[in-house]
């Protein structure tokens, strides 16, 4: 797969705009953060290592943030949210809230930088 701008601009208009918000508040945590891949996913990467990969699949919005601990640690934040480990589902219809994303995306910064 190609970059994050490649993989959204193939997506139905109104999924692209979920994720690239998404997207936008992970840019907004980690300003340096740059169009990669993880594990084969377009991806945005921090210091060579993966941050966030947002994907769409059949039923859901994945978020994957390439950590267990960093989904752990926004658990509280994301109440009745399909979480499992190291990826967090939601419905296009239901966004994430704009905390819970930047923090995830703050731990795993943290992460990646210790």
């Amino acid at each position: 797969m190609g970059t994050v701008d490649d993989y959204l601009a193939g997506l139905d208009p109104a999924d692209a705009a979920v994720m690239a918000h998404v997207y936008d508040l992970a840019r907004e945590v980690v300003p340096d953060a740059e169009q990669g891949t993880g594990y084969g996913m377009p991806a945005l990467v921090h210091r060579g290592k993966p941050l966030l990969s947002v994907m769409r699949a059949a039923k859901h919005i994945g978020v994957y943030p390439f950590s267990p601990e960093a989904v752990d640690a926004v658990r509280p934040l994301l109440p009745g949210v399909d979480l499992a480990k190291g990826t967090i589902r939601f419905d296009p219809a239901h966004p994430l809230p704009d905390d819970a994303v930047r923090a995830l995306v703050a731990a795993r910064r943290d992460q990646i930088g210790a």
